[in-house]
């Protein structure tokens, strides 16, 4: 036995490190077109348990696969046939740490399900605008790791632009604890923006403050058809504008 497997075991619980029977659900990719083999699948549940994992591979020099819902299209978050990666899987640190009315925000940790914020948020009264494919599996963590753009990508914008502060272990195994919902924050360098999109390779994100909206008063769906791109380009100025009328149907 690796004696890391064991120090696993100790840092996470011998249950959530996973090395034997059926891994195929975090070594292949949804589309099963590719599979790896990893070393172990270890699951934390704690920001301080990712952290210990952290610590514990890099001193081994262990690579890490970091895993949210497993629903990417490039292949990210699967191993490769090496059987040496140790795949990271965010899914237990699924917490919705607090909403906060009137910043407009909440705080969530990385395995919580993309539909889960969504539904949490409509709850309180609110608007959580990211909406993708696979918003019922996917993890937040995943969409600020890849930062997804989804449906209402043009309105809102990436998911980029939908985070105010994160929570990231760095790939020393130190807690960098940057989940301020402050708006307005020009103080020093933009750490947070280089761990967004950055898919795990400067560090692993635990926990994100993202933005809410007010609900829509009321919507319209329409279906337009247009001759050329850009005739959709000038339909699209139009609809721009009208929103920033403040019309009815653009809320």
């Amino acid at each position: 036995m690796n004696p890391l497997i064991e120090q696993l075991r100790a840092a996470v619980g011998p249950a959530n490190v996973l090395v034997d029977g059926d891994l195929s659900g975090y070594e292949m990719d949804w589309r099963k077109r590719a599979r790896g083999k990893a070393l172990a699948v270890v699951r934390p549940a704690s920001t301080q348990e990712v952290a210990a994992v952290v610590k514990l591979c890099a001193a081994s020099g262990t690579p890490i696969v970091p895993q949210g819902g497993n629903t990417g299209m490039v292949v990210g978050s699967t191993p490769d046939d090496s059987g040496r990666e140790v795949v990271l899987s965010l899914g237990r640190l699924n917490r919705i740490r607090g909403i906060d009315e009137g910043n407009l925000t909440m705080t969530v940790e990385a395995g919580c399900i993309l539909q889960v914020l969504q539904e949490k948020a409509e709850a309180a009264g609110f608007l959580f605008p990211l909406s993708l494919a696979a918003e019922g599996s996917c993890t937040i963590g995943g969409n600020l790791g890849t930062n997804a753009g989804g449906t209402q990508v043009v309105r809102y914008g990436n998911t980029r632009e939908l985070c105010l502060g994160l929570e990231v272990v760095t790939a020393q195994g130190e807690v960098w604890d940057g989940l301020s919902g402050l708006r307005k924050d020009n103080t020093g360098y933009d750490l947070r923006n280089l761990f967004i999109g950055s898919e795990g390779t400067l560090g692993i994100i635990t926990a994100a403050t993202m933005k809410l909206y007010p609900l829509p008063t009321a919507t319209l769906t329409a279906w337009a058809a247009v001759p050329s791109m850009e005739a959709a380009v000038k339909f699209l100025g139009l609809a721009h504008r009208h929103r920033a009328r403040g019309s009815p149907a653009s809320r």
